[in-house]
């Protein structure tokens, strides 16, 4: 019961900061900023968008992640289209786009990183960045800031190029916080884990090395 409060503590916390950059006009990384660019272009629900495009990657968590992982990530997931869906019911503020990307993409760090200390994603790059932080040892915060980054990029025209520049400030602050919680994170994972029932022991060793 702890843990799933924590999670939904951290969806809150990563619902708060998606809503702060989409109230500022500025865009975030992964299948997050994927929806917040087609929120901008078809002026269509962010909740439901962001909820189909994580389809295929729950596939992806089930063969490559197991049933624990991908159960919590489906979970966070959901949590987060239902925080994110109030917007709806909140009144209308805007904010300014470097102040949005700053303060909205270190409450989406903070977010992600106590998300995944407690064994759960958003889907998307989050997965990936988990997978290979464990088979690899490679950093999260950079797998998902190089993933971020290109979202970025495909997404600038619908934003502007200024709005675009502070949209990199907020991938970029996210990227550093997830990076500076590395450690804990890594550390909450075992190598006999579930969540990563699918990596043989002679992988998990190799990961090790």
């Amino acid at each position: 019961m702890k843990r799933i409060l924590l999670i939904l503590t951290a969806c809150l916390m990563t619902s708060a900061g998606v809503l702060t950059l989409r109230h500022s006009h500025v865009l975030t990384g992964g299948t997050a900023g994927l929806s917040l660019s087609l929120t901008y272009l078809f002026h269509s629900s962010f909740a439901i968008i962001f909820f189909l495009i994580n389809i295929p990657f729950y596939i992806f968590s089930l063969i490559r992640m197991g049933i624990t992982f991908t159960l919590s990530t489906v979970f966070a997931v959901t949590a987060l289209t239902l925080f994110t869906g109030a917007d709806h019911w909140l009144p209308p503020v805007s904010f300014s786009p470097l102040a949005g990307a700053i303060c909205g993409g270190a409450l989406i760090g903070f977010g992600l990183s106590l998300m995944f200390y407690h064994q759960a994603s958003l889907g998307g790059a989050n997965i990936l960045a988990l997978f290979m932080q464990k088979r690899y040892g490679w950093n999260p915060g950079t797998v998902n800031f190089l993933f971020d980054f290109a979202v970025v990029l495909a997404g600038i025209f619908s934003v502007g190029l200024l709005k675009g520049l502070c949209s990199l400030v907020s991938i970029a602050v996210t990227g550093l916080i997830v990076s500076f919680f590395r450690n804990k994170i890594k550390s909450s994972y075992s190598l006999n884990s579930a969540l990563f029932q699918n990596i043989t022991p002679g992988q998990s060793q190799e990961a090790s090395s």
